[in-house]
């Protein structure tokens, strides 16, 4: 970000503005001895261009990574038009529509992402917006709960672990009980539903593709929910993928949660990202979050509203449905862009890129003899077990090449690794990691 210091003349203007001499002033009401004095060793002033060169050979020391992580961020090309389209100030400074009649082009830029995120998930309505994907999971917790009048949840473990202990900590405050599901071959372990299924749950919780990269069976589970009159609540990490495989409405699906990260967000180290609430229309008072409709004024022109605003800000607070809901709205609009720019085919060819190159990946780990422990059909992340474990995740950290190590969050697989591809894995990397993989198995 480009810095215009303030001038000396600048700086006493502003002070005298608000009636003290000098800066120290401002701190007065901080005890003595918490201040600090010449502890801290701060270099000698720069000059812009100093500065500049100071930055870019610190930067000079960083790695670039070949990056095969996936695991709910994923590393999509974005196009250009989207920054230069969200950093505009008619954006940038006023992303949140607090004064909806004068908000027109957030409001219709809101009312595009909900269009295109119902197209996606095959829901009716979707509000705008969550933080991210594993708050957007823990409050449809909530929503079923609230929805079916029961307490029960089954959660598969297939589900992102990061957020399943969100959902915990969700489920927790209001006396929701979750009960874990295991996997079989990679996917939820169909006949445990079965099983654990009760005239007590509100939901069965299922990530499609999950955190395996694995294909779940919706549809099955969505008949053993609706036979209970039970929700059934999916979840999606990579949006990417739903440009290939059945929506989680064609599959029956009430609720949809997810990240939108990979819609013109760029990684940053974590954050911001954008959670994701979908539903049907019947569940839309139950949706934290806002709604932006279309309507028509006295003279028949057409403008865009807050439709719904279920925030203790706007509504009596025992009838909201949540306060912890931020507006995401410029990593919605973000996305919007995105998906504007690629287009119906755009986005497909994408997926399609990302399906292949992970399945030359995973063809050549096999025929080079490595074991995959999980036989289901898989889109663009997959788990391979190496031989020699720590041989092997040391050469690919020398050659800068980043996976996921499961074991931090299934011991059971405690030799295994998780690997994710993207449109941006050239093949000059995979077949590097190959070879990597190949030499020391």
């Amino acid at each position: 970000m480009n810095f215009i210091p303030n001038t000396k003349e600048d700086k006493e203007l502003m002070l005298k503005e608000i009636g003290i001499s000098n800066v120290d002033e401002l701190f007065r009401d901080i005890p003595e001895e918490l201040i600090l004095k010449d502890q801290l060793k701060i270099p000698k002033p720069m000059s812009e261009l100093e500065l500049k060169k100071h930055l870019e050979n610190i930067a000079g020391k960083n790695k670039l990574q070949k990056n095969f992580i996936g695991a709910g961020a994923y590393n999509h090309f974005i196009p250009s038009v989207v920054p230069h389209i969200i950093s505009r100030s008619e954006f940038y400074t006023a992303y949140t529509p607090y004064q909806p009649e004068i908000s027109q082009g957030i409001l219709q830029a809101i009312y595009e992402y909900q269009t295109m995120i119902c197209e996606l998930t095959g829901m009716d309505m979707t509000n705008a917006s969550m933080y991210d994907g594993a708050s957007a999971l823990a409050e449809t917790c909530i929503m079923a709960a609230n929805i079916t009048r029961r307490n029960q949840i089954l959660l598969s473990k297939t589900i992102h672990p990061e957020y399943i202990e969100t959902v915990k900590t969700y489920a927790h405050f209001h006396n929701i009980e979750l009960i874990e599901v295991d996997f079989e071959n990679g996917t939820t372990d169909i006949n445990k539903i079965k099983e654990l299924i009760s005239d007590k749950t509100a939901a069965i919780f299922i990530q499609n593709p999950n955190f395996f990269g694995c294909i779940e069976d919706l549809k099955t589970i969505s008949n053993l929910a609706h036979e209970k009159k039970a929700l059934l609540v999916t979840c999606v990490t990579e949006p990417a993928s739903l440009a290939l495989i059945k929506s989680p409405g064609e599959l029956g699906a009430d609720i949809v949660a997810g990240e939108g990260q990979s819609f013109g967000n760029p990684l940053n180290f974590g954050g911001p990202y954008l959670g994701i609430i979908a539903a049907k229309k019947e569940y839309m008072r139950y949706v934290p979050g806002r709604l932006v409709g279309l309507t028509k004024d006295t003279n028949g022109k057409e403008g865009f509203v807050l439709t719904l605003q279920a925030r203790e800000q706007h509504i009596r607070r025992e009838k909201a449905s949540s306060n912890i809901c931020s507006n995401q709205a410029l990593c919605a609009l973000a996305a919007t862009v995105h998906l504007a720019t690629l287009g119906k085919q755009g986005l497909k060819q994408v997926s399609e890129l990302c399906l292949q190159k992970s399945h030359y990946l995973h063809n050549q780990l096999k025929e080079n003899g490595c074991q995959t422990p999980f036989t289901q059909p898989f889109f663009n992340e997959f788990v391979i077990r190496l031989d020699n474990f720590e041989k092997t995740i040391g050469e690919l950290e020398r050659n800068n090449i980043s996976v996921l190590k499961l074991e931090k969050f299934y011991p059971e697989l405690k030799d295994s690794i998780l690997i994710c591809t993207t449109e941006l894995n050239s093949r000059e990397d995979i077949d590097e990691l190959i070879e990597v993989i190949k030499k020391c198995n």
